[in-house]
């Protein structure tokens, strides 16, 4: 059954060349035309992924990506002319998947969107991780903190697992960018930090230690 995709882009032009090029790939795609639309859409539907501009009418994409992440943990991409360092950390604040500024390849955001789905659905298939009072069930992408569900997104699910299975091992941002993105990141690392600031606010127990200009350690496994 092929992944189905969800669109959410203001401009007919874009927003029907995407479309297109990723039916052309197998996907199956719906397209909204601004943020309320969009965000209506993906309550009444069942996507694998969300394309998310962020100039929209109505209810802006930073608005819908929020909206969408109290609600789980569908993967995002960002798509925005937006291109500078401080939007894309708000996007990965907010808890996106990925950061595509526009204009963009269509051969690249092709790859980009299977590298996320790729990811998700790997994600789904690992073993149990377990920590401490963290339990991470990768079969249906959910962390539990003793018994009490938390929300994460692919790629905090991706760290934290990443940490925890290198317990007692020093992980540096380098690390986590190749294992967590996946490609060559442009930009200074505090992607990485914006995501394991959610992560730790999210698990509330203190077991991700920071190892100064290095990147971040748990400590040996935990009982």
């Amino acid at each position: 059954m092929p992944e189905s995709i969800l669109v959410i882009e203001d401009d007919p032009f874009i927003q029907e060349l995407i479309s297109e090029y990723l039916k052309a790939q197998g996907y199956k795609v719906e397209t909204a035309n601004d943020g309320a639309e969009g965000y209506q859409k993906f309550n009444n539907g069942n996507f694998n992924l969300v394309l998310l501009d962020i100039m929209l009418p109505n209810l802006d994409g930073y608005s819908v990506c929020k909206m969408i992440r109290q609600q789980g943990a569908t993967p995002i991409i960002i798509l925005t002319a937006l291109s500078e360092e401080k939007d894309q950390l708000h996007a990965f604040e907010l808890e996106a998947d990925d950061y595509l500024a526009k204009p963009f390849s269509f051969n690249v955001l092709v790859k980009r969107v299977e590298a996320v789905l790729r990811r998700a659905n790997s994600a789904q298939r690992t073993r149990d991780v377990e920590y401490g009072r963290l339990r991470l069930d990768c079969d249906s992408y959910k962390v539990y903190l003793d018994d009490a569900h938390i929300e994460m997104t692919l790629k905090e699910f991706t760290i934290l697992a990443y940490l925890i299975e290198n317990a007692g091992r020093t992980i540096t941002r380098e690390m986590i960018l190749d294992r967590v993105w996946g490609y060559d990141f442009f930009g200074d690392h505090r992607l990485v930090d914006a995501h394991i600031k959610n992560i730790r606010k999210k698990i509330g127990v203190p077991y991700i230690q920071t190892i100064k200009g290095v990147g971040y350690l748990i400590e040996g496994k935990s009982g």
